[in-house]
């Protein structure tokens, strides 16, 4: 499995993102249930997030004692169906903290992961 996407980068594109963690396999199990994201293993300190089709990666979790929390880099995801991903998000243990609200793009919303991380999601509708 490799760690990037087979894809050229593109300059000034998001190309990987690391989202710290206090707790690697909570993350891991947290972003599993709310995005059905799954991971390359690479050790007890780092996870890559895989491509949709598992060809490469898209981001990592690096296991670290400082998270950034709120106020650090806002990751956005996309969402087809906002509520049904708020609901996914509360039952694999994190919170919503702002939103769903409207705004030009369509709708969005923030949450919280066991980490405390903050990312946002937006949908069309």
């Amino acid at each position: 499995m490799t760690r990037r996407r087979p894809v050229p980068q593109i300059h000034h594109t998001i190309d990987y993102i690391e989202i710290p963690a206090r707790d690697l396999k909570a993350a891991t199990a947290f972003y599993g249930a709310a995005f059905g994201w799954t991971f390359n293993d690479y050790g007890p300190a780092y996870a890559g997030i895989r491509t949709a089709d598992g060809e490469g990666e898209v981001g990592g979790i690096n296991a670290t004692e400082d998270t950034a929390g709120p106020g650090g880099p806002l990751v956005l995801l996309y969402s087809d169906d906002l509520e049904a991903t708020a609901e996914a998000v509360v039952a694999a243990g994190g919170a919503v903290v702002r939103g769903p609200y409207p705004f030009p793009g369509g709708r969005r919303l923030h949450f919280t992961d066991p980490s405390g991380n903050e990312l946002g999601v937006w949908s069309e509708r």
